[in-house]
């Protein structure tokens, strides 16, 4: 019998950052999401952040495109494109019900450091780079989705539907098809745990300022 296959690089660095992401999910604002208990006004902070920062996302896609090998990336990159196209429109709804002036959002020193992270990143022009930076967001949202609608259901509160969002299939089906880049597209190295490590680090900076500053 032959040594089993090794396992997809994707998987093997999720692993590896496991307890990151538990730490994501016990956040006060995560939990505070999903009891409902998250007060109103640190909602609307994060989702006026968090659609600055999904612009910049929607700029690293575009890089991605660019840096694209083959067709075949280069029509995945297109797809995942629109499908941060619709998270936007998901903000704008938010936004609209609850009164946020997306225009008018200052970027906080949490969301710069990510978005700048991510630019600085995909500028190298390094699609497997790219990927590792990107993955964590999706993968991680997926998670917390999938495990908080196992917490707690459908609860019929005011964040019911982020929920239900990143929840999804749908949006499983984003995480996996970039998971699936990264496992074609990055070199399974030293870098690339790097980056993707230092994603999911952002990815708490950017729970904590609106946990701690309600901003």
């Amino acid at each position: 019998m032959g040594s089993p296959a090794p396992e997809p690089l994707a998987r093997q660095l999720w692993s590896a950052h496991s307890a990151l992401a538990r730490r994501c999910l016990h956040h006060p604002f995560v939990q505070g999401l999903a009891r409902g208990t998250l007060p109103r006004e640190r909602f609307a902070g994060y989702v006026a952040q968090d659609a600055y920062f999904l612009e910049s996302f929607a700029r690293a896609y575009a890089l991605a495109i660019a840096a694209s090998p083959d067709q075949g990336s280069l029509i995945a990159f297109s797809e995942l494109l629109q499908g941060v196209l619709a998270e936007l429109q998901l903000h704008a709804g938010y936004a609209s019900r609850w009164g946020i002036d997306l225009g008018a959002t200052t970027p906080l020193p949490a969301t710069t450091a990510y978005t700048d992270f991510l630019l600085a990143t995909a500028r190298r022009g390094d699609a497997g780079l790219i990927c590792a930076a990107m993955t964590p967001c999706l993968r991680l949202y997926a998670w917390l989705g999938q495990e908080l609608r196992a917490q707690v259901g459908h609860p019929g509160h005011a964040y019911t539907e982020w929920i239900d969002t990143y929840a999804d299939p749908a949006f499983e089906a984003l995480a996996c098809r970039l998971e699936d880049l990264l496992n074609r597209l990055a070199e399974p190295s030293a870098e690339t745990e790097r980056i993707y490590g230092r994603a999911m680090e952002l990815e708490i900076g950017f729970f904590d300022a609106h946990a701690t500053t309600g901003a």
